[in-house]
This record gives structure tokens, C-alpha cells and sequence, in this order.
């Protein structure tokens, strides 16, 4: 269908309505949580090959939903109760009824916003979007032109990004800017940050690469545990700086936690200023181009898959999927390692799962974290991961590494070498509950 096409099927509408918000609804006890906020991957069909893909997006899906069925979702996550929907790829863009959808989502009441790389996002499909009801959108640009485009496997990615936000703004869509941290990027941050804020972002978010996808394939990418001490240092005088321009700054979800940064760095997104664990499945829903549905749009495997809107209604899965309510009923005997006896292990049960599960073949022990990190150092220690068994090669999979601790100083790691080491563990496939049993080498590949 031609974007000439779709504009013609757009209903004529004289003003949109005013978009509910996202804000978090506490349950109470025994009440189901209400979803506020959902990540769609619309397709997974990409104009880009980037290395660290947590989907390895390229070619569409297999039986993605059609635009009728995708309309039926629409209606369906209103029902459920969600404040704002965010289409994802590949590149949402890509799909020919991207527009219909934007503007669906909008008629629904619910905000719809976007995240590309806008290799491909040419000033009329930005015009057709905010005409469309576009609320806001995040370019995705790690680091400067080199790293980017290396990341990115696409020559001149990195200017087409920049030229993306022109073209939304223009469009007057507000703009911000997603940046992932790893090897390759993490000591570009102060240098990317006048970029972004000259290029008129209105914010900026920051997460780590987590192992999965083609990220998984790349260890020597990834960040080592005890890198955070030098990034929450750099972080600590950047953030300010970020603020100071007027823009708004994230951590995602899996950059934290408890350090002594963790209020500034939280302070306009939470309440309380601090991280208060992972929401998938408890106020945040993802779907899969296929109408898989999952509690996390960074989780995969048969432990996350909740059902399919083919099949049942969202509803439904909502209320009685298994693979949803795992997040919710998570409690302190499903921690291991170091989370289980951490004095902050209640309101954080090991951070971000989509880090923790990928990295170590089950959630509950997660090395990527500052207090961590900061406790290591203070007993002379150091963590670092190294890879155990390979990815299998599917949308959002992951191998398994280990967790080695040994000393911080060189010339102790020489003479003492490793003292402690964290195995991966069985997945929630194999022990659904609880800490799990360290993970066989006949069992890496039951994910």
C-alpha cells in the first residue's frame, strides 16, 4: 500500500483526542495490576543490520499480524487499560499501514510514540506520522559516527540519524535520542551529548548492551561489571550537564542501581528516586510482530511466550498467563548469588530481567549493578563475565555466561588468581520457581 494509500483511508477526524496518561496505577492487594504502557514490534522487518539487534531484525516475521488484526489489538490494549503504545521494530516505518495505526492508537485515547533509527525516514513519511497523531518519537544513535556506524552495519547510519530528528522536529514531532552503553560506545558519551542537545532533542535515555540477540554472539562488545565504577563516574558530572540544557534524562532499566547517583539519576522518573524493580507483566506489556505477547519487548523463549491475541484475548493472557505473572509474584526465594543477601533485594529483585535472564539463563542474580560493583571494590574485588555456551540464533535469544570474581589489583589477580565463580542456572523452562540448580553443559541449549 502506497502512503498516498493510507492517507486516504484515514478517517477524517477534527481533532484528536487528548491522550490518557501512562502513569502507574498501584493494585491493591490481590487486585491485578493494570498495564499503563506497552512496546509493540510492529515488524521485524529492518533497513539496517546492527550488530548488538537484540531481535535480529532483517526480514519480517513470519505471519505477522495483518492490519486488521493489528487495529483489534489496538482496541484491545485500550481495553486493557494501557496509557501509551510504542511500535518498535525492525522499523515500525517499514510496515505500509504504519499510519493507520499511529492514528488508530491516537483515536483510542492512548499516546502512541516511536523508536527508529530513521535510516529510511523521509520527511513525508515524518509528515504523514505526526498528521497521523504521533505523539513523540526516540531516535536510536550509540555513540559517535565511526561507532555508530560500525554498530549500526550501515555507512552513513549515523548522519541519517541526525537527519531523522530534523525531520521530526520539522514535522513537529518531539524528539529525543536513545543511546546504548558498551565497549565501543561507553567512552563517547560526554562528546555524543553536545551532539544530541544541539541536534534539539528534548531527552535523552541511556541504557547498557545486554546479551541477547546478536548481542549475545558479541562478547567482546559487552560491558564488564566493573566498568560501571568509571561510567557512574562519568555519569555523575554528565547528568547535570543534560539537565542544564532542558532536557529530560532516563536510565533505562538496566542502568542502576543504589549507588550514590541513583537519586539524581532517578529523580524525574520515579517516585522516590530510586529503582523499584522489574515491571514486565506487572505494568508493562510487550507483542511480537506475530502477535506473541510477552511481559518485557526484550525477553524471548518459551519461559516469556504468554500466548498469542490469535488465540486469546489480551485479557485473558493478562489474567492467566503464567509466563506474565511470573514478575509479579516474584519474591526474595527467587533470588540467588549476590541479589539474594543484598540489603536492597526487596524493592529490587536483581534490576532489569532482559539483562540478568539473558546473561546468566535466569533471573535473580544480576552483576550489572553500581551498588554491586561499588561493595566488590570495597572488598578489594572484581567481577567480569565470559561466555560458557553460544546463542542459537533466534529473535532475542541468548547463550550463557559465568560470573568470575577475583581481585581488582592486577598484580593480586596474578598471584591469587580467581576466587569465586557463579555458574549459569536452569532456566525457568526447566525449575519454573525459585533459584534454580546450576545448569548442566548437556542442558545449554533448553532455553
Amino acid at each position: 500500500m502506497a502512503l498516498s494509500d493510507t492517507r486516504k483511508r484515514l478517517p477524517v477526524v477534527d481533532a484528536l483526542p487528548v491522550p490518557d496518561d501512562r502513569r502507574i496505577r498501584a493494585a491493591q492487594p490481590g487486585q491485578l495490576p493494570t498495564p499503563r504502557y506497552a512496546v509493540w514490534e510492529l515488524t521485524l522487518a529492518c533497513d539496517q543490520k546492527c550488530i548488538h539487534c537484540g531481535s535480529r531484525a532483517g526480514r519480517a516475521r513470519h505471519g505477522e499480524l495483518t492490519t486488521d488484526e493489528c487495529l483489534d489489538v489496538v482496541r484491545q490494549l485500550r481495553e486493557l487499560g494501557v496509557g501509551e503504545v510504542t511500535l518498535v521494530g525492525g522499523e515500525a516505518y517499514l510496515r505500509d499501514d504504519v499510519i493507520l495505526i499511529v492514528r488508530a492508537i491516537r483515536e483510542h485515547g492512548m499516546r502512541a510514540s516511536m523508536t527508529t533509527g530513521g535510516r529510511n525516514l523521509t520527511q513525508a513519511r515524518a509528515d504523514a506520522l505526526a498528521e497521523a497523531g504521533l505523539w513523540n518519537a526516540s531516535v536510536s544513535i550509540d555513540g559517535l559516527e565511526p561507532e555508530h556506524d560500525r554498530l549500526r552495519g550501515v555507512p552513513g547510519s549515523w548522519r541519517s540519524a541526525f537527519a531523522a530528528i530534523e525531520r521530526l522536529r520539522a514535522a513537529k514531532i518531539p524528539t529525543s535520542v536513545n543511546t546504548q552503553i558498551n565497549a565501543l560506545t561507553r567512552h563517547s558519551l560526554p562528546a555524543m551529548f553536545e551532539l544530541v542537545a544541539d541536534a534539539g532533542a528534548f531527552g535523552w535515555q541511556l541504557q547498557i548492551t545486554a546479551p541477547f540477540g546478536n548481542a549475545a554472539d558479541r562478547a567482546d562488545l559487552l560491558l564488564q561489571p566493573f566498568d560501571l565504577l568509571e561510567l557512574f563516574a562519568v555519569l555523575e558530572t554528565l547528568v547535570p550537564r543534560v539537565r542544564g540544557r532542558g532536557m529530560v534524562f532516563w536510565p533505562a532499566n538496566n542502568l542502576g542501581y543504589f549507588g550514590p547517583s541513583e537519586g539524581e539519576l532517578r529523580r524525574g522518573q520515579k517516585r522516590g528516586a530510586h529503582y523499584k524493580g522489574c515491571v514486565a507483566g506487572k505494568y508493562q506489556i510487550g507483542l511480537e510482530s506475530d502477535g506473541t505477547v510477552k511481559g518485557c519487548p526484550s525477553l524471548g523463549g518459551p519461559q516469556n511466550d504468554a500466548g498469542n491475541v490469535r488465540d486469546r484475548s489480551l485479557s485473558d493472557l493478562w489474567a492467566q498467563s503464567v509466563a506474565l505473572s511470573y514478575i509479579r509474584e516474584r519474591g526474595p526465594e527467587d533470588l540467588w548469588g549476590f541479589c539474594a543477601t543484598c540489603y536492597y533485594a526487596e524493592p529490587c529483585r536483581a534490576g532489569c530481567t532482559a539483562t540478568a535472564e539473558p546473561l546468566l539463563g535466569r533471573p535473580g542474580n544480576n552483576p550489572f549493578c553500581h551498588h554491586r560493583a561499588l561493595e566488590m571494590d570495597r572488598q578489594g574485588l572484581r567481577e567480569r563475565i565470559e561466555p560458557v555456551a553460544p546463542a542459537p540464533g533466534r529473535p532475542f535469544d541468548h547463550g550463557y555466561f559465568r560470573i568470575v570474581r577475583e581481585p581488582a589489583d592486577a598484580d593480586a589477580r596474578a598471584r591469587i588468581g580467581i576466587v569465586g565463580v557463579d555458574e549459569p542456572r536452569v532456566p525457568r523452562t526447566i525449575e519454573p520457581r525459585g533459584a534454580g540448580r546450576p545448569l548442566r553443559a548437556d542442558e545449554h541449549d533448553r532455553q
